[in-house]
């Protein structure tokens, strides 16, 4: 019998500075493929080169941005036959405009719901000692939980069950997400 294969696309969300980013670093350090995050990517970039193409200017350059690169990271990973850890996706993207009432474009929409992710989504929960602001992320903390509070709707309205990660060591962080997923707690080389 031939060996079966695992193409979960697995999302890590929740709040912005509580350890998404680092909890990813640790999934590589192991062995894991991972795809980072598209906002601080899409603002680092806008800020160098003076797009405005920021959440807190033009929120739908933004979104529609982060959404294609959603899709374009899904999209290079299809073939792959092995987890895959993505820090967002295209439902925080969607999330975004719904939180600030913005009607989102039908072309947005239909790219951002065509990108399907596995079921749970792990949730990084707001830790003030961990939050730090920066000119990538100048939202105080208390906006981190408004934004945070708004994604725990979003992902359960669209079928994702949400498991909160505990705030513990980012190695505990990745051991208990592993093994909530059934996988060794690091690839074999």
């Amino acid at each position: 019998m031939g060996q079966v294969s695992d193409r979960r696309r697995i999302v890590i969300s929740g709040c912005s500075s509580g350890g998404k980013s680092t909890l990813l670093d640790e999934l590589t350090r192991r062995g894991f493929r991972t795809v980072e995050e598209p906002g601080r990517n899409i603002v680092r970039e806008a800020l160098a080169t003076g797009s405005d193409a920021l959440p807190w200017v033009n929120p739908e350059a933004f979104v529609r941005k982060a959404i294609e690169y959603a899709s374009e990271s899904l999209e290079a990973v299809r073939e792959l036959n092995e987890p895959v850890f993505f820090d967002r996706s295209s439902i925080d993207a969607l999330a975004h405009f719904e939180r600030l009432s913005i009607r989102t474009p039908s072309d947005l929409k239909m790219l951002g719901e065509a990108c399907l992710y596995a079921s749970p989504v792990f949730f990084a929960p707001p830790w003030h000692a961990l939050y730090e602001q920066d000119d990538e992320r100048p939202l105080p903390f208390n906006e981190a939980v408004r934004e945070y509070d708004w994604l725990r709707l979003a992902y359960p309205k669209r079928g994702y069950a949400i498991i909160d990660l505990p705030r513990v060591s980012v190695a505990a962080r990745a051991d208990f997400m592993l093994r909530t997923l059934g996988l060794p707690l690091s690839k074999a080389p």
